[in-house]
Order: C-alpha cells, then sequence, then structure tokens
C-alpha cells in the first residue's frame, strides 16, 4: 500500500524508504556528505569565516599597541619627525645648500636661525628638516626593496622544500658571508652615490635577514590544517603562498621592518658621513660629516643631526617592540 515510501523487514517492521538506501548501501551514506567540500560554498563560508575573525585580531592588536606607553611615544616621536619631512618645502623652500646668513652663529644667537648655522652660512634647522626628508625616504624605499627579495625568497624556498630550498638558502648563506656594510659600500661606489642607488644598495644588503624569516614562518605553516584545506578545494600555488599562508607570516616581518628602516637610515648616515652620499641633497649623516672637522670650535654641528638620528631610531625601534607585544598573542596574555 505504501509502494516505494517503505519496505517489509524480516520481522515485519515498517521502515522508511531512506533508512533502506543506507541499509542496503552503507559505503554510499558515509560518503554522501563529501562531494559538497569541492562546492563554491565551501570556500566562501571559509572567506567568510577569515574576514569574520581579521577585524577582531586587527582591533585586539591595535588595542594592545595603544596600551604601551613605550609604543606610543615612540609613534609620536615619528610622527614629528614625518611631519617635519613633509612640511620641509613649506617651512623652509629655499634650497637648504644655499647660503643664509653670517657663518657659525650658536644656537639661540639669531631668531632667524634657531639652531644656528654653519660654517657656510647654511641654517642648521633648514638642513636638519630637509634632512629628514633624505633619510626617511632611504629608509622606507631600502626597506621595500628588501621586504620584497626577502619575501619572495623566503616564501619560495619555505613553501616548496627540497632543491629549491637547498639552492635559495645557499644564495642567503653567500650574501650574508660578506660583511654588510663593506658590500654596501661596494655597491654604492661602483654605481655612484644617489638616493635612489644608496636605497637599492641597502634594500640588496638587509634581505637575507628577511628571507630567512620568511622561509621559518612558511616552513612551520605550511603544515597547518588551513593549508591542507586550501590545497582540498583545488587552490593554486601563488593562491595559498600569498593568500593563505603570507598573511599568517605577516606580523613578524612586519616587526622586522620597523627595525629594518631604523638600520636602513644608520647605514645611510654612515655612507654620507664618510662622503659616500648623495652630495645634491642634504642629509643628517652628511651634516655630521661636515661638522666633525669643528667638533672642539662648534659641537652643535655635529650633536643636532646626530640627536636627530638618535630620537628617530629609537623611536621606530620603540615601535618595533610595541608590534612584537602586539602582534603576538602568548606576550599580549591573550593566548
Amino acid at each position: 500500500m505504501h509502494g516505494t515510501d517503505t519496505f517489509a523487514s524480516a520481522s515485519g517492521a515498517r521502515l522508511p524508504a531512506r533508512t533502506e538506501a543506507a541499509a542496503l548501501s552503507p559505503v554510499t551514506a558515509e560518503a554522501e556528505p563529501w562531494p559538497n567540500v569541492h562546492a563554491p560554498d565551501a570556500a566562501c563560508v571559509a572567506t567568510q569565516e577569515v574576514q569574520k575573525l581579521a577585524p577582531a585580531g586587527g582591533r585586539r592588536a591595535l588595542g594592545a599597541f595603544l596600551a604601551n606607553p613605550t609604543a606610543v611615544a615612540g609613534l609620536l616621536i615619528l610622527t614629528i619627525v614625518i611631519a617635519a619631512a613633509l612640511l620641509a618645502p613649506v617651512l623652509f623652500p629655499d634650497d637648504p645648500l644655499d647660503m643664509a646668513g653670517r657663518p657659525l652663529q650658536w644656537p639661540g644667537q639669531n631668531p632667524r636661525f634657531p639652531l644656528g648655522t654653519d660654517a657656510l652660512g647654511r641654517d642648521v634647522l633648514a638642513g636638519l628638516v630637509h634632512g629628514a626628508r633624505v633619510s626617511l625616504l632611504v629608509g622606507a624605499a631600502a626597506t621595500l626593496v628588501g621586504l620584497l627579495a626577502g619575501i619572495l625568497v623566503g616564501a619560495t624556498a619555505g613553501y616548496f622544500g627540497g632543491w629549491v630550498d637547498d639552492v635559495l638558502v645557499k644564495i642567503i648563506e653567500i650574501f650574508q658571508t660578506v660583511p654588510g656594510f663593506i658590500l654596501l659600500i661596494v655597491l654604492v661606489a661602483i654605481a655612484q652615490p644617489s638616493v635612489p642607488a644608496i636605497a637599492l644598495a641597502i634594500g640588496a644588503v638587509s634581505w637575507p635577514q628577511v628571507a630567512r624569516l620568511v622561509r621559518a614562518q612558511f616552513r612551520a605553516l605550511k603544515e597547518k590544517e588551513f593549508v591542507a584545506a586550501a590545497r582540498a578545494l583545488g587552490y593554486g600555488h601563488g593562491r595559498i603562498i600569498f593568500r593563505e599562508i603570507l598573511p599568517n607570516a605577516l606580523p613578524p616581518v612586519i616587526v622586522l621592518a620597523s627595525v629594518t628602516v631604523a638600520t636602513a637610515i644608520l647605514m645611510e648616515s654612515a655612507l654620507s658621513f664618510m662622503g659616500l652620499g648623495d652630495p645634491n641633497v642634504v642629509s643628517w649623516g652628511s651634516m655630521i660629516g661636515t661638522g666633525r672637522d669643528m667638533l672642539r670650535t662648534a659641537w652643535y654641528l655635529s650633536a643636532v643631526p646626530g640627536l636627530a638620528i638618535v630620537f628617530t631610531v629609537l623611536a621606530l625601534n620603540l615601535i618595533g617592540d610595541g608590534l612584537t607585544d602586539a602582534l603576538n598573542p602568548r606576550l599580549s596574555g591573550e593566548a
């Protein structure tokens, strides 16, 4: 009477038709949910979950960073330096290399020159502000070059492993066996001193450290469950590397980037101090190099740009420490 809806079991009981199908084909019943793994909805749900979690993690990290007083102090110092660099053409529209007044006026001696003048009558404050532009530009550009090269090499080595990893690690080791500053001097001397050449040379010296860090992160993350799920969904290597693993490997790279900017500023200052900087621009290192011959009679010529370097590098290191605490849940006490 019930036809396709029920069937009679050995005991005479009536069972639903779907139960009959399950009893006759248990393998098919167990495998029934699995075809949906490759459905577009599965990828959509996974993406939505990541989007839900990312803002929460970003808010937690931002709150932890702003709760760190030393990190906030470093951010304020760096903000002042960046603002001065951006406003340099407005505050001092003239060429900072031009003679502006009587030579060797001490700070506070003339209201027109709050930080005094150098041996050629150039305004020290104008040079300091314009020098911030060069130092920050070189630091940011060199860090960007180092990050791009280091991430590409480290991600490729850590993800693929095998002979690819062996070859790339040997290349990294070759660069690290040469003293970094000596290699930097050689590269700048070959390319002729200029701001772009100095930035590229510092980036070429800085990338091996980034590559090692990224490689270590990829070797640890490529065995995680979310990477296996991405492979099961049929994602290619490029998407897995740049959209799945790399975002999870970025926190320590961001911390290293802040330190790399500080290191790049110090390297540029050292090059300019040695006379290997761009002669057409003013930088903090060139100001220190110009005033070193008058340390006993006009020590402020080297002290003022030297203090600018100290505070900028200190600010970047404080920001790096704050980012370390904010981006690491274990250190922030939330893991």
